[in-house]
Protein backbone atom coordinates (compact mmCIF):
# COMPACT_ATOMS: atom_id res chain seq x y z
CA UNK A 1 0.00 0.00 0.00
CA UNK A 2 3.22 2.52 0.55
CA UNK A 3 2.64 4.16 3.67
CA UNK A 4 5.95 3.80 5.11
CA UNK A 5 5.91 7.63 6.23
CA UNK A 6 3.19 7.22 8.83
CA UNK A 7 3.79 6.95 12.45
CA UNK A 8 1.65 3.86 13.85
CA UNK A 9 -0.27 4.00 16.22
CA UNK A 10 -1.30 1.15 18.42
CA UNK A 11 -4.47 -0.07 18.24
CA UNK A 12 -4.85 -0.20 21.77
CA UNK A 13 -4.83 4.11 22.22
CA UNK A 14 -7.40 3.91 19.59
CA UNK A 15 -10.60 2.48 21.79
CA UNK A 16 -12.75 4.88 21.33
CA UNK A 17 -13.23 3.66 17.65
CA UNK A 18 -13.47 0.61 16.12
CA UNK A 19 -10.06 0.58 13.80
CA UNK A 20 -10.34 -2.40 10.75
CA UNK A 21 -7.48 -3.61 10.32
CA UNK A 22 -5.63 -4.85 6.92
CA UNK A 23 -6.15 -8.01 6.01
CA UNK A 24 -4.67 -10.95 3.84
CA UNK A 25 -5.40 -14.47 2.51
CA UNK A 26 -4.75 -17.30 4.78
CA UNK A 27 -2.85 -19.94 2.43
CA UNK A 28 -2.27 -19.62 -1.16
CA UNK A 29 -5.06 -20.57 -4.15
CA UNK A 30 -4.54 -21.62 -7.21
CA UNK A 31 -7.04 -21.56 -10.22
CA UNK A 32 -6.51 -21.95 -13.91
CA UNK A 33 -8.30 -20.05 -17.39
CA UNK A 34 -8.12 -18.38 -20.37
CA UNK A 35 -7.83 -14.34 -21.07
CA UNK A 36 -10.66 -12.89 -22.37
CA UNK A 37 -9.15 -10.48 -25.03
CA UNK A 38 -5.63 -12.40 -25.35
CA UNK A 39 -7.31 -16.00 -25.80
CA UNK A 40 -3.81 -17.32 -23.51
CA UNK A 41 -4.40 -20.36 -21.01
CA UNK A 42 -3.04 -19.21 -18.13
CA UNK A 43 -2.60 -20.43 -14.35
CA UNK A 44 -2.97 -18.19 -11.09
CA UNK A 45 -1.97 -18.28 -7.71
CA UNK A 46 -3.37 -15.86 -5.13
CA UNK A 47 -0.99 -15.88 -1.89
CA UNK A 48 -0.60 -14.00 0.74
CA UNK A 49 1.11 -10.74 1.40
CA UNK A 50 2.56 -9.05 4.20
CA UNK A 51 1.66 -5.48 5.91
CA UNK A 52 1.55 -2.68 3.78
CA UNK A 53 2.38 -4.33 0.73
CA UNK A 54 -1.05 -4.05 -1.51
CA UNK A 55 -1.57 -5.19 -4.12
CA UNK A 56 1.05 -7.03 -6.53
CA UNK A 57 1.27 -8.53 -9.66
CA UNK A 58 4.01 -11.17 -10.27
CA UNK A 59 4.67 -12.40 -14.31
CA UNK A 60 6.32 -16.23 -13.61
CA UNK A 61 7.20 -16.53 -17.15
CA UNK A 62 9.24 -13.81 -17.06
CA UNK A 63 12.39 -13.51 -14.68
CA UNK A 64 13.81 -10.78 -12.71
CA UNK A 65 12.49 -7.46 -11.26
CA UNK A 66 10.44 -6.79 -14.07
CA UNK A 67 8.19 -9.79 -13.62
CA UNK A 68 6.78 -7.92 -10.81
CA UNK A 69 4.07 -4.84 -11.40
CA UNK A 70 2.11 -3.06 -8.36
CA UNK A 71 -1.45 -2.62 -8.75
CA UNK A 72 -1.25 1.30 -9.11
CA UNK A 73 -3.09 4.08 -11.11
CA UNK A 74 0.34 5.56 -12.27
CA UNK A 75 1.07 2.08 -13.27
CA UNK A 76 -2.07 2.00 -15.95
CA UNK A 77 -0.62 1.50 -19.02
CA UNK A 78 -4.15 0.59 -21.37
CA UNK A 79 -7.78 0.98 -21.12
CA UNK A 80 -8.67 -0.18 -23.97
CA UNK A 81 -11.91 -2.81 -22.98
CA UNK A 82 -10.00 -3.05 -19.85
CA UNK A 83 -7.71 -2.26 -17.29
CA UNK A 84 -3.69 -2.99 -18.15
CA UNK A 85 -0.83 -2.54 -15.95
CA UNK A 86 2.80 -2.15 -16.93
CA UNK A 87 6.29 -1.31 -15.27
CA UNK A 88 9.37 0.20 -16.80
CA UNK A 89 10.82 -2.82 -18.10
CA UNK A 90 7.72 -3.49 -20.54
CA UNK A 91 5.94 -5.91 -18.51
CA UNK A 92 2.04 -5.78 -18.60
CA UNK A 93 -0.61 -7.64 -17.22
CA UNK A 94 -4.24 -7.02 -18.36
CA UNK A 95 -7.86 -7.73 -17.28
CA UNK A 96 -7.28 -6.85 -13.85
CA UNK A 97 -10.05 -4.84 -12.52
CA UNK A 98 -12.75 -8.21 -12.12
CA UNK A 99 -10.10 -9.23 -9.88
CA UNK A 100 -8.93 -6.18 -7.82
CA UNK A 101 -12.80 -5.50 -7.64
CA UNK A 102 -12.91 -8.91 -5.62
CA UNK A 103 -10.32 -8.11 -3.64
CA UNK A 104 -11.85 -4.73 -2.64
CA UNK A 105 -15.34 -6.23 -1.73
CA UNK A 106 -13.37 -8.93 0.19
CA UNK A 107 -11.67 -6.19 1.99
CA UNK A 108 -8.13 -7.65 0.84
CA UNK A 109 -5.22 -5.22 1.92
CA UNK A 110 -1.90 -6.90 0.68
CA UNK A 111 -2.08 -9.77 -1.75
CA UNK A 112 0.58 -11.00 -4.30
CA UNK A 113 -0.49 -12.47 -7.66
CA UNK A 114 1.71 -14.73 -9.45
CA UNK A 115 0.77 -15.68 -12.91
CA UNK A 116 1.89 -17.07 -16.12
CA UNK A 117 0.68 -15.20 -18.35
CA UNK A 118 -0.38 -11.59 -19.74
CA UNK A 119 -4.00 -11.44 -18.63
CA UNK A 120 -5.98 -12.62 -15.56
CA UNK A 121 -8.14 -15.49 -16.56
CA UNK A 122 -11.85 -14.22 -17.12
CA UNK A 123 -13.25 -17.36 -15.62
CA UNK A 124 -17.11 -16.28 -15.89
CA UNK A 125 -16.69 -12.96 -16.98
CA UNK A 126 -17.47 -11.67 -13.33
CA UNK A 127 -16.02 -11.49 -9.61
CA UNK A 128 -17.91 -14.11 -8.30
CA UNK A 129 -14.91 -16.67 -8.65
CA UNK A 130 -12.48 -14.62 -7.64
CA UNK A 131 -14.31 -14.06 -4.22
CA UNK A 132 -15.13 -17.77 -4.03
CA UNK A 133 -11.07 -18.16 -4.55
CA UNK A 134 -10.67 -15.37 -1.50
CA UNK A 135 -13.41 -17.14 0.99
CA UNK A 136 -11.65 -20.93 -0.02
CA UNK A 137 -7.65 -19.25 0.98
CA UNK A 138 -9.73 -17.79 4.20
CA UNK A 139 -9.19 -14.43 5.48
CA UNK A 140 -5.76 -13.12 7.82
CA UNK A 141 -6.40 -10.22 9.75
CA UNK A 142 -3.17 -8.84 10.43
CA UNK A 143 -3.68 -6.67 13.11
CA UNK A 144 -2.20 -3.15 11.72
CA UNK A 145 -4.71 -0.40 11.07
CA UNK A 146 -6.42 -0.27 7.64
CA UNK A 147 -6.07 2.68 5.76
CA UNK A 148 -8.75 4.55 3.43
CA UNK A 149 -8.04 7.88 0.74
CA UNK A 150 -11.04 10.17 1.92
CA UNK A 151 -12.38 12.44 -0.35
CA UNK A 152 -12.57 15.90 0.73
CA UNK A 153 -13.78 17.89 -2.54
CA UNK A 154 -15.49 17.09 -5.32
CA UNK A 155 -13.66 16.01 -8.64
CA UNK A 156 -15.00 15.65 -12.06
CA UNK A 157 -13.81 14.37 -15.10
CA UNK A 158 -15.65 14.49 -18.52
CA UNK A 159 -15.09 13.51 -22.07
CA UNK A 160 -17.22 12.22 -24.83
CA UNK A 161 -20.52 12.90 -23.09
CA UNK A 162 -18.89 10.85 -20.21
CA UNK A 163 -18.63 11.72 -16.68
CA UNK A 164 -16.32 9.99 -13.76
CA UNK A 165 -16.76 11.91 -10.47
CA UNK A 166 -15.66 11.57 -6.64
CA UNK A 167 -17.68 13.07 -3.82
CA UNK A 168 -17.25 13.58 0.08
CA UNK A 169 -19.38 11.14 2.04
CA UNK A 170 -19.36 8.65 4.57
CA UNK A 171 -18.38 5.35 3.89
CA UNK A 172 -18.00 3.98 0.33
CA UNK A 173 -20.87 4.29 -2.14
CA UNK A 174 -21.02 3.97 -5.95
CA UNK A 175 -23.31 5.44 -8.06
CA UNK A 176 -23.61 4.58 -11.96
CA UNK A 177 -26.06 5.12 -15.24
CA UNK A 178 -25.84 3.93 -18.97
CA UNK A 179 -27.46 4.36 -21.70
CA UNK A 180 -27.08 2.20 -24.84
CA UNK A 181 -29.96 3.75 -27.00
CA UNK A 182 -31.87 1.66 -29.67
CA UNK A 183 -30.52 -2.00 -27.83
CA UNK A 184 -32.12 -4.20 -25.33
CA UNK A 185 -30.02 -2.77 -22.78
CA UNK A 186 -30.96 0.51 -22.70
CA UNK A 187 -30.92 3.04 -20.17
CA UNK A 188 -30.22 1.40 -16.65
CA UNK A 189 -29.26 3.21 -13.35
CA UNK A 190 -27.68 2.15 -9.84
CA UNK A 191 -26.63 3.29 -6.46
CA UNK A 192 -25.67 1.17 -3.53
CA UNK A 193 -23.88 1.52 -0.17
CA UNK A 194 -21.22 -1.12 -0.08
CA UNK A 195 -21.69 -2.17 3.33
CA UNK A 196 -20.22 -5.36 4.06
CA UNK A 197 -22.04 -7.95 2.04
CA UNK A 198 -22.81 -5.81 -0.25
CA UNK A 199 -20.01 -6.59 -3.22
CA UNK A 200 -21.04 -10.54 -2.97
CA UNK A 201 -24.71 -10.57 -3.41
CA UNK A 202 -25.42 -7.19 -5.41
CA UNK A 203 -22.09 -6.87 -7.80
CA UNK A 204 -19.85 -10.11 -7.62
CA UNK A 205 -22.16 -11.92 -9.88
CA UNK A 206 -22.54 -9.52 -12.65
CA UNK A 207 -20.71 -10.90 -16.01
CA UNK A 208 -18.82 -8.28 -18.78
CA UNK A 209 -21.30 -7.76 -21.79
CA UNK A 210 -20.92 -7.16 -25.75
CA UNK A 211 -22.90 -7.00 -28.77
CA UNK A 212 -23.05 -9.34 -31.09
CA UNK A 213 -22.70 -7.67 -34.28
CA UNK A 214 -19.01 -5.90 -32.67
CA UNK A 215 -17.31 -9.46 -32.18
CA UNK A 216 -15.75 -9.65 -35.69
CA UNK A 217 -14.36 -6.36 -35.28
CA UNK A 218 -12.93 -6.63 -31.75
CA UNK A 219 -11.41 -10.07 -32.77
CA UNK A 220 -9.26 -8.45 -35.53
CA UNK A 221 -8.40 -6.09 -33.79
CA UNK A 222 -6.98 -8.47 -31.16
CA UNK A 223 -9.60 -8.17 -28.30
CA UNK A 224 -11.77 -10.86 -27.10
CA UNK A 225 -10.15 -13.81 -28.69
CA UNK A 226 -11.42 -16.19 -25.49
CA UNK A 227 -14.43 -14.51 -25.56
CA UNK A 228 -17.62 -17.17 -25.27
CA UNK A 229 -21.19 -17.38 -24.10
CA UNK A 230 -19.15 -19.02 -21.17
CA UNK A 231 -17.70 -15.80 -20.01
CA UNK A 232 -19.65 -12.96 -21.13
CA UNK A 233 -23.45 -11.75 -21.62
CA UNK A 234 -23.94 -11.34 -25.41
CA UNK A 235 -26.69 -9.40 -27.01
CA UNK A 236 -28.54 -9.73 -30.36
CA UNK A 237 -30.45 -6.89 -31.04
CA UNK A 238 -33.55 -7.47 -28.16
CA UNK A 239 -32.25 -11.34 -27.25
CA UNK A 240 -30.12 -12.35 -24.85
CA UNK A 241 -27.82 -15.69 -26.30
CA UNK A 242 -26.78 -16.94 -23.45
CA UNK A 243 -28.86 -20.18 -22.03
CA UNK A 244 -30.40 -18.65 -18.57
CA UNK A 245 -30.15 -15.26 -19.30
CA UNK A 246 -29.14 -12.61 -16.99
CA UNK A 247 -28.36 -12.93 -13.40
CA UNK A 248 -29.86 -9.62 -12.28
CA UNK A 249 -32.36 -7.67 -14.53
CA UNK A 250 -29.64 -4.99 -14.54
CA UNK A 251 -26.58 -6.97 -15.18
CA UNK A 252 -25.08 -4.65 -17.39
CA UNK A 253 -25.17 -1.44 -15.18
CA UNK A 254 -24.04 -4.09 -12.25
CA UNK A 255 -21.32 -5.22 -14.18
CA UNK A 256 -19.92 -1.67 -14.70
CA UNK A 257 -19.87 -0.61 -11.42
CA UNK A 258 -18.07 -3.93 -10.58
CA UNK A 259 -15.08 -2.54 -13.08
CA UNK A 260 -15.70 0.77 -11.34
CA UNK A 261 -14.83 -0.32 -8.12
CA UNK A 262 -11.57 -2.59 -9.43
CA UNK A 263 -10.10 0.26 -11.26
CA UNK A 264 -10.52 2.39 -8.14
CA UNK A 265 -8.94 0.27 -6.03
CA UNK A 266 -5.86 1.12 -8.24
CA UNK A 267 -5.80 4.16 -5.99
CA UNK A 268 -3.67 1.71 -3.14
CA UNK A 269 -6.25 1.61 -0.63
CA UNK A 270 -10.03 2.08 -0.02
CA UNK A 271 -12.01 5.21 -1.49
CA UNK A 272 -13.58 7.05 1.14
CA UNK A 273 -16.75 8.86 -0.26
CA UNK A 274 -19.20 8.43 -3.14
CA UNK A 275 -18.36 7.95 -6.93
CA UNK A 276 -20.34 8.58 -9.77
CA UNK A 277 -20.15 7.07 -12.84
CA UNK A 278 -22.03 8.45 -16.07
CA UNK A 279 -21.54 6.17 -19.22
CA UNK A 280 -17.96 6.45 -18.08
CA UNK A 281 -15.34 3.64 -18.65
CA UNK A 282 -11.99 2.05 -17.67
CA UNK A 283 -9.90 4.99 -19.21
CA UNK A 284 -12.28 7.95 -17.51
CA UNK A 285 -12.21 6.21 -13.80
CA UNK A 286 -8.06 6.46 -13.95
CA UNK A 287 -8.17 9.69 -15.44
CA UNK A 288 -10.22 10.39 -12.39
CA UNK A 289 -7.64 8.91 -10.15
CA UNK A 290 -4.83 11.39 -11.70
CA UNK A 291 -7.36 14.36 -10.90
CA UNK A 292 -7.53 13.13 -7.45
CA UNK A 293 -4.21 12.58 -6.63
CA UNK A 294 -2.95 16.04 -8.45
CA UNK A 295 -4.38 18.53 -6.11
CA UNK A 296 -3.52 17.00 -2.45
CA UNK A 297 -6.57 19.40 -1.22
CA UNK A 298 -8.96 16.59 -2.51
CA UNK A 299 -8.33 14.22 -0.45
CA UNK A 300 -6.58 12.98 2.95
CA UNK A 301 -5.88 9.47 4.48
CA UNK A 302 -8.38 8.33 7.02
CA UNK A 303 -8.10 5.41 9.13
CA UNK A 304 -10.68 2.87 8.46
CA UNK A 305 -13.35 1.93 10.92
CA UNK A 306 -14.29 -1.67 11.47
CA UNK A 307 -18.00 -0.76 10.19
CA UNK A 308 -16.67 1.00 7.23
CA UNK A 309 -19.31 -0.51 5.22
CA UNK A 310 -21.71 0.85 7.81
CA UNK A 311 -20.45 4.76 6.74
CA UNK A 312 -18.25 5.52 10.16
CA UNK A 313 -14.54 6.47 9.53
CA UNK A 314 -11.80 7.82 12.34
CA UNK A 315 -9.33 10.56 10.71
CA UNK A 316 -5.94 10.64 11.08
CA UNK A 317 -4.39 13.62 12.29
CA UNK A 318 -2.87 16.42 9.81
CA UNK A 319 0.89 15.43 10.30
CA UNK A 320 0.35 11.57 10.08
CA UNK A 321 -1.23 12.74 6.05
CA UNK A 322 0.73 11.44 3.24
CA UNK A 323 1.20 12.00 -0.10
CA UNK A 324 -0.11 8.66 -1.65
CA UNK A 325 0.20 9.68 -4.97
CA UNK A 326 4.12 9.81 -4.92
CA UNK A 327 4.31 6.18 -3.23
CA UNK A 328 4.18 4.57 -6.65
Amino acid sequence: MGFPEIRRQPIDQLNEVKIDTQKTLKSSICCTGVGLHSGAKVSMVLKPAEVDAGITFRRTDIGGKGAVIRAHWKNVVDTRLCTVLGNAEGTTIGTVEHLMAALAGSRIDNAEIEINGPEIPVMDGSAEPFVFLIECAGVLDQGAPRRGIRILKPVKVEEGGASAALYPGQGSTIGFEIKFDGTLVGRQTISLGLVNGTFKKELSRARTFGFLHEVDQLRANGFALGGSLDNAVVVSGDKIMNEGGLRYDDEFVRHKSLDALGDLYMAGAPIIGHFEGQCSGHALTNKLLEALFADPENWCEDMVTDDFGDEAVASVSSDETVELAASA
